[in-house]
């Protein structure tokens, strides 16, 4: 009943690429005949998704395509449903936001049809990846994924960082894909068919079970952007339109959760105490390089991309809980690690969302993205501002919005590290939650700095000073996910109870626990362990504020408005005031071994200038030397390529003589 509306929704998708091809340059038809595809798309996925967590009975189908004797399968269950749910949530705002934000390329040499085709077959390619139940689907909906997003973050071609990041990124995907492709032979020798359902009653000895774990790690982990195949994230994401770039991070990086959770908890079947070690620590890498990176930035669009690494690191460290309770028997905590890794996932689809659209709208009307030339923006664009500072607050773990609830759930799960009853694990387990913290922390510190650079103050440039506020459009494609962002913070106990649909699929437990005391209280553990009621808390701030709002008025006391003390030294300008450089130059010179730091002054006769570069030393240490080594093998090479049709000829001739030369051998 409900795979064929999934489906109409995959056709929902390719229709809307294929408007747009048919509206071309005509902006009228891309706006009101292409984007209301995408957005019938959205809600028919999230839809069919959320039936699939209310409990309805897992679905099965094919297609009659690809080989002969290889059709392609489709499954919806709990896991699949949950992020057809993701994928279909943040497709419906950002169909709404594109609308307005499509007027960014009315006049110009970038093409909309372009534009609307390759966002039409990237959000269907998404989809598929998600239902398709056989490694053959699942693959081809994969490269489509990839290929179409390479094309949006390519499309505006005409710069060179965005050709360096899209080459980037198509060459990480394809590896990535290289890798996923192994894990599925291993399981595919193993149970003797490509299907999912056949490499389910596989029986894995303990060393082809790694093997596909590490494989799975590494492809789907390329991806998700982890440590230290993070390379192409923040390149990518920040060059990508900006509607693009929030279905990128809030919802690509999801996708390619899925595939990781699909192949480890699903489809092999069997886990190690080893394999949530490597978790914790690769995602707690993750989650700390990325936050301190994250604090460096300039580039409003870049720190959300190296934002959005520290999240997935936070999942899968709260996977790398789980798959350590899970393997020392302790069902019930490993459940409550999984429901804190899905719920943290949903909620980053939200917030970052928000924050890649807000980002837009900056962007849309000050064509800045640089911190330091931004500011005052509250004044004039004071629903983006507000929206966003929604995003900060809850990217910041801060009740009452979703994204503390996630993180409290993981600092839970952590907390009951003693429960393993090994010293080694329990130790680790402790640090990786003072990892959390400390990531946590830095977070805060990240978005506080962002916002107050982007929106507080004064304008630095007359972009900033000349902004106003976006279109409705835009405004009600922010507003949509920040309502999700506060719906999921104050409603938690009811999402973990939809939740334990899936760790009741995939680990066979329901968190009866976390949901025993109603929908006011979540108690994950016990009602003495700990409790949080978040609509207790929302209803406590409410007061707080009324009585802010209410006092002077019952009071009569008069407010004085007057300009801010400035310490008699005349009119405050906007180089009194911090930077996004200097409020992180702290942190900078605290964490400067693991950065990759280019300081320089520059004298000249108008002035001098003090340049800085921060660089991800990872890529320094791990990247540039392959680079430099291929492009050193490339040129001893080159000289194979003469431009002579002659010299071709002969190649021919010898590789004929050579090929004919081992048939006969044979």
């Amino acid at each position: 009943m409900f795979l064929p509306l999934a489906q109409l929704a995959v056709l929902l998708a390719l229709g809307s690429a294929g408007a747009a091809i048919m509206a071309g340059g005509r902006m009228g038809w891309q706006r009101n005949a292409v984007l209301p595809l995408l957005f019938a798309a959205g809600a028919l996925a999230a839809w069919s998704g959320g039936a699939m967590l209310l409990g309805a009975a897992p679905e099965r189908g094919g297609l009659p395509l690809g080989l002969p004797w290889l059709s392609v399968r489709l499954e919806l269950d709990a896991l699949s449903g949950l992020f057809l749910l993701l994928i279909g949530a943040l497709v419906m705002p950002v169909a709404i936001y594109a609308r307005g934000y499509l007027m960014e390329f009315a006049h110009g040499n970038d093409s909309p049809a372009t534009l609307g085709f390759f966002s039409g077959l990237f959000v269907a390619g998404m989809m598929m990846v998600v239902l398709a139940a056989d490694a053959f689907g699942f693959m081809v909906a994969w490269e489509l994924m990839s290929l179409s997003s390479y094309f949006l973050v390519a499309f505006q071609h005409e710069q060179a960082a965005n050709r360096r990041a899209s080459f980037l990124y198509l060459l990480m995907a394809h590896l990535g894909a290289l890798a996923i492709l192994l894990a599925f032979g291993v399981l595919a020798m193993q149970g003797e068919g490509f299907a999912f359902s056949a490499m389910r009653e596989a029986t894995l000895s303990p060393g082809w079970a790694t093997i596909a774990f590490l494989l799975a790690l590494v492809g789907f982990g390329m991806k998700a952007g982890l440590f230290p195949f993070h390379a192409w994230l923040p390149e990518a994401h920040p060059v990508a339109p900006s509607h693009i770039s929030a279905l990128m991070s809030g919802v690509m990086l999801k996708v390619a959760l899925y595939g990781f959770l699909r192949v480890v908890l699903d489809l092999i079947g069997w886990m190690h105490w080893g394999w949530g070690v490597t978790l914790l620590v690769v995602g707690g890498i993750t989650a700390l390089y990325g936050v301190i990176l994250a604090l460096q930035q300039r580039d409003i669009k870049r720190m959300l991309a190296w934002s959005s690494m520290e999240n997935l690191g936070i999942v899968f460290m709260a996977l790398g809980l789980a798959l350590v309770f899970a393997s020392e028997g302790l069902m019930p905590l490993a459940g409550l690690a999984l429901a804190a890794a899905l719920y943290h996932a949903l909620n980053h689809a939200l917030f970052k969302g928000l924050l890649f659209m807000g980002a837009g709208a900056v962007l849309f009307r000050t064509h800045e993205r640089d911190l330091d030339r931004l500011g005052g923006l509250l004044r004039r664009m004071p629903w983006t501002g507000w929206l966003f500072l929604v995003g900060v607050v809850s990217i910041s773990a801060l009740p009452p919005f979703n994204g503390f609830v996630s993180e409290w759930l993981v600092f839970q799960s952590a907390l009951q590290g003693p429960a393993v009853g090994n010293g080694v694990l329990s130790t680790l387990i402790t640090v990786s939650a003072a990892v959390l913290a400390l990531t946590g922390a830095l977070a805060a510190a990240v978005f506080v700095g962002g916002y107050g650079s982007a929106f507080l103050g004064q304008p630095r440039t007359r972009p900033a000073r000349r902004a106003r506020e976006v279109d409705a459009s835009m405004r009600l494609g922010m507003l949509l996910p920040a309502l999700g962002c506060l719906l999921l913070g104050v409603l938690a106990s009811p999402v973990i109870g939809v939740l334990q649909t899936v760790t009741q699929q995939l680990f066979g437990v329901r968190l009866e626990q976390a949901t025993a005391h109603g929908w006011l209280w979540l108690t994950p553990v016990s009602a003495e362990t700990a409790s949080y009621a978040p609509p207790l808390v929302l209803a406590g701030l409410l007061v707080v504020w009324a009585a802010v709002r209410l006092v002077p008025a019952v009071t009569r006391a008069r407010t004085r408005r007057d300009a801010p003390w400035d310490c008699g030294f005349g009119p405050l300008t906007p180089r009194m005031q911090y930077s996004a450089t200097s409020y992180a130059m702290p942190a900078r010179r605290l964490f400067a071994p693991v950065l990759g730091l280019r300081q320089r002054f520059e004298d000249s006769p108008s002035g001098g200038k003090f340049v800085l570069q921060v660089e991800d030393r990872s890529w320094l240490a791990l990247y540039e030397p392959v680079a430099r080594r291929v492009q050193w093998l490339a040129r001893r090479i080159g000289f194979l390529q003469s431009g002579s049709i002659r010299v071709y000829l002969g190649y021919s001739f010898l590789t004929l003589v050579v090929l004919l030369w081992l048939v006969s051998l044979t």
